[in-house]
């Protein structure tokens, strides 16, 4: 069983919808239990960092939902928001404490780019995970977001994309894996990528 998150804000039912789709057996929840019990924890979310970090507290979630990652015992996939509260902070909510999972930090993009960086772009790999099997350089994924994660630590960044900076698109370190495009609003190659994270969770 897969357990989804659902702390007030993302798009739970389209995330669902493409696990079920692919014939993965899902709960969304907020009950620690349940999530305790499953086999992979999925954190979606769009939104502001601040108000996520609030709601996951509120929830008893933020700390126990940290803990479960750091003891590798349940594969974690973070989308968009879901990948941004596993690092230190966040240009966002200044003082706001994230998860700190991964050490690194959140800014917004700047320059002459558009704001929000919004639509299809392509990855390059940094680091081949099973998620990715099937799946060939270049490969296009849909993003939105106006914050882009920067990670301190060597070697936790899986993918990076090109948008007036070179960012990390998507992150792995032990049972976690995140990344900051949708693969549910990604189209077959986002079904993939699903399909393979399910099939890891399957052990």
């Amino acid at each position: 069983m897969i357990a989804i998150v659902d702390y007030g804000m993302g798009n739970l039912r389209s995330v669902a919808n493409a696990f079920k789709r692919l014939g993965a057996q899902v709960t969304i929840t907020q009950d620690q239990k349940t999530i305790g019990r499953a086999n992979a924890i999925v954190l979606p979310g769009v939104g502001a960092f601040g108000k996520c970090v609030e709601n996951l507290k509120k929830l008893g979630l933020f700390d126990f939902i940290k803990e479960t990652i750091q003891r590798d015992k349940q594969l974690y996939l973070g989308i968009c928001l879901g990948m941004q509260i596993l690092f230190d902070e966040s240009e966002e909510a200044p003082g706001v404490q994230g998860m700190g999972v991964i050490k690194g930090r959140v800014p917004r993009f700047a320059g002459t780019v558009k704001v929000p960086h919004m639509g299809w772009n392509s990855i390059e790999f940094m680091k081949k995970h099973p998620v990715f099997d099937g799946i060939p350089e270049g490969s296009h994924f849909y993003f939105v977001h106006s914050f882009f994660c920067e990670p301190e630590e060597e070697g936790v960044t899986a993918t990076k994309t090109s948008y007036g900076t070179s960012f990390a698109s998507s992150v792995c370190k032990g049972s976690v894996f995140a990344c900051q495009f949708h693969p549910e609003k990604s189209q077959i190659i986002g079904l993939r990528l699903i399909e393979n994270f399910i099939r890891l969770s399957d052990g």
